[in-house]
């Protein structure tokens, strides 16, 4: 299956406000994007030809609470890399760590399930999530998000990420 590559946004008025949102920050921060768009990708296995086209792995973004759901994480972590919440939970000495609840990602990231992406981080004006990023993505120079909605996937820099997005936002961020 090939796919279309873009380098620029597309038309305002066919994506949801949080989308406009994403990109407007983007592009606030200077940070260049190539887009696909696609059917709903909403799990790592259907993002696999995505991937190949895009040329940047996209990576499992998750969103996890600690039991009580008072504590929240977004997690970034290879696409292909197996999600141990016992050893997570070690790390970051927090009670055991599962997802949180569609409706509390929806009040702090405006993210629905299958579509959480760290660029939903700009929404979370509060800084009620906090951001782990698995050490593995070190290595890779692009990674793939959706634009907070999962119809679309942008390859971005891993250096911009780092370097303009998250700082662009007032954000840090914790490996693990």
């Amino acid at each position: 299956m090939q796919f279309e590559l873009y380098d620029h946004r597309p038309d305002p008025s066919t994506v949801t406000d949080v989308e406009n949102r994403c990109y407007d920050c983007l592009d606030q921060l200077q940070i260049p994007f190539t887009r696909i768009d696609h059917e709903p990708a909403d799990t790592i296995e259907i993002c696999h030809p995505i991937e190949k086209n895009l040329g940047a792995k996209i990576c499992k973004n998750l969103f996890l609470a600690n039991r009580q759901q008072t504590v929240f994480y977004l997690l970034l972590i290879p696409g292909d890399k197996p999600f141990k919440t016992k050893y997570l939970s070690k790390q970051i000495n927090s009670s055991r760590l599962s997802f949180g609840s569609a409706d509390k990602m929806m009040e702090l990231l405006c993210i629905a399930p299958g579509s959480v992406s760290v660029f939903g981080l700009m929404n979370d004006k509060e800084k009620a999530v906090s951001l782990l990023i698995d050490e593995d993505l070190k290595k890779d120079e692009f990674i793939g998000f959706h634009p907070c909605k999962n119809t679309s996937t942008l390859k971005i820099r891993y250096k911009d990420l780092l370097e303009r997005f998250l700082p662009g936002i007032d954000r840090t961020f914790q490996y693990v």
